[in-house]
């Protein structure tokens, strides 16, 4: 199998890989949306690994079916349906087994005989696939096809390697702040409806002389009669006793 050679090659693609997760920090800067990063991926990987024409992004949903969430191409994403279809391939060995598959199109035959007809016959010859976790509720694997026959080699199986290990760190930490900010908004949510049900048993407290358990349980009531959310029917009572919004 034909390759780069390290000793000439390792600081250009060096580079391209700095530079493609340089790309993907600035993106992470500014989207607020993971289906937008995982396209980012999928366009930098084509930069930060030699050999590869296109590539996609694999996702382990739904108690581990996988679907395509990222591409550079329709014809890529067709080639990961029908590995989904026939229930193995490059892309869902590399996410289930957490390894990294590279194979081509010749050596495929053997191994997946329907996908390797589909893919030859789209000009593909080559295919390196990574396993991506971020967390429990995302992994699955990125995935680069090459239209050369032995695209691929183990400078680009460590690039690769290399890449996707690097991506994971930045996406993962993108989870981890994603959750706190939807943990974040969730709390001031809560202590809102708090606050303006707290206003309205307050008033019903002023008004009827009852205590807040009762005034809370009359609230409650009412919400369940009218079929309304007890903060809606709170902050309702609290604008017509004082004619200000809570």
């Amino acid at each position: 199998m034909t390759g780069h050679k390290p000793d000439e090659s390792w600081p250009v693609v060096l580079d391209e890989v700095t530079g493609a997760l340089d790309t993907l920090a600035s993106a992470l800067d500014s989207v607020d949306d993971f289906t937008v990063l995982l396209h980012q991926v999928c366009e930098q990987v084509t930069q930060a690994v030699p050999g590869v024409d296109e590539a996609t992004v694999t996702l382990l949903i739904d108690n581990g079916s996988p679907t395509t969430v990222a591409t550079t191409s329709d014809v890529a994403a067709e080639l990961d349906r029908e590995q989904y279809t026939n229930g193995d391939g490059p892309c869902l060995r590399a996410a289930r087994t957490g390894e990294l598959v590279r194979v081509s199109v010749d050596e495929a035959v053997d191994l997946w005989p329907a996908f390797a007809k589909d893919a030859k016959a789209a000009g593909f010859g080559s295919f390196l696939s990574a396993p991506l976790i971020i967390d429990a509720e995302h992994s699955g694997a990125v995935n680069c096809y090459s239209l050369r026959g032995h695209g691929f080699a183990e400078l680009d199986e460590k690039l690769l390697d290399l890449y996707t290990k690097a991506v994971t760190a930045a996406l993962r930490a993108y989870s981890r702040y994603q959750r706190a900010h939807d943990t974040t908004g969730q709390l001031r949510t809560a202590l809102a409806t708090r606050a303006v049900i707290d206003q309205a048993k307050g008033i019903l407290m002023a008004i009827r002389r009852i205590s807040a358990d009762e005034a809370f349980t009359l609230l409650s009531e009412q919400s369940q009669r009218e079929n309304i959310k007890l903060r809606d029917l709170a902050a309702s009572f609290v604008v017509r006793a004082t004619g200000t919004h809570p």
